[in-house]
């Protein structure tokens, strides 16, 4: 797997791939393959490595944003934290909603017990989370959905599906039916991030195969798939 094959955008500052599911961006304790085994390969002229900005899980594909100098990664991460960044997710989730789009606000808190280990939860005293969300098709009792999510909370849409809407996203091995193999189905769509007089990085990833797999198309609008 070549990341340099994936890149949705680059420039002196800036750096968005295309994560691959099943790449993780931190390197798990198994020491297998992650991110970092492709940082060198990122380099395109510089001496240092880019650096993550922000994170996306394991399962999830799509837009990446990664600096090429640590000023850059201080702003970039300051826009996040500051809410300035636009971004799109899509998802499958395993049931349709009845309403076309609509808005959850659900503050979000993690708990942890030994028998079932950490995950996120929806609690009234946890920390603001809101995501917007649009039906875009429906497929064999499946709805594709677009989330536009104004925070960036841990796993905050896979709780926010599973708790907001009542239907968790397809194959999430934690908040859903699927098992240890299985990879859910969300894919960081589109990234836009506003740099003042410099022109905004902007990034759409193609329509993920393994969501074709489940017999969607790529909605209107989106970037057409890598096949």
């Amino acid at each position: 797997m070549l990341l340099t094959d994936r890149i949705l955008f680059l420039d002196g500052e800036a750096l968005v791939i295309d994560k691959p599911d099943g790449l993780p961006v931190d390197a798990p304790r198994d020491g297998s393959l992650s991110l970092e085994n492709h940082l060198d390969s990122l380099r395109f002229g510089f001496k240092r490595w880019p650096l993550a900005v922000h994170r996306l899980d394991r399962d999830t594909s799509g837009c990446l944003l990664l600096a090429r100098n640590p000023k850059a990664h201080g702003r970039f991460t300051r826009a996040f934290e500051n809410r300035e960044v636009e971004k799109q997710y899509l998802a499958i989730i395993e049931g349709v909603p009845v309403e076309e789009r609509g808005t959850i606000d659900l503050p979000l808190a993690k708990v942890s017990t030994a028998e079932r280990g950490w995950r996120m939860v929806g609690d009234a005293k946890g920390k603001a989370a809101i995501s917007h969300w649009e039906k875009l098709a429906e497929v064999d009792g499946r709805a594709l959905l677009r989330f536009r999510p104004e925070t960036g909370r841990t796993h905050q849409l896979r709780v926010h599906a599973l708790e907001g809407l009542g239907f968790p996203i397809l194959a999430d091995p934690v908040y859903g039916r699927g098992g240890a193999k299985d990879r859910t189905l969300l894919h960081a769509e589109r990234l836009v991030v506003q740099r003042g007089a410099k022109p905004p990085i902007v990034a759409e990833a193609p329509f993920p195969e393994r969501f074709i797999a489940q017999g969607f198309t790529a909605p209107e609008g989106a970037a057409p798939s890598r096949g």
